[in-house]
């Protein structure tokens, strides 16, 4: 099967420490938003938090 193509995204691989994916799982469920979507708001506050700036900050929050 051939990978998608993701023109506006690239793929990683991570992970989270247990007791926060059950969590995730719910806040994505109860809220509709997708998981990536979920991530793209968490890296922006942290890399925010640490004095990154962020040049499409508003182009992602516009999209939400």
């Amino acid at each position: 099967m051939a990978e998608p193509y993701l023109k506006n995204r690239t793929r990683f691989t991570s992970s989270l420490d247990n007791p926060l994916v059950p969590l995730f799982n719910e806040l994505s469920r109860v809220t509709r938003i997708p998981k990536s979507r979920l991530l793209d708001e968490a890296i922006m506050d942290l890399l925010l938090k640490h004095g990154f700036p962020v040049t499409e900050a508003d182009d992602i929050q516009k999209t939400d």
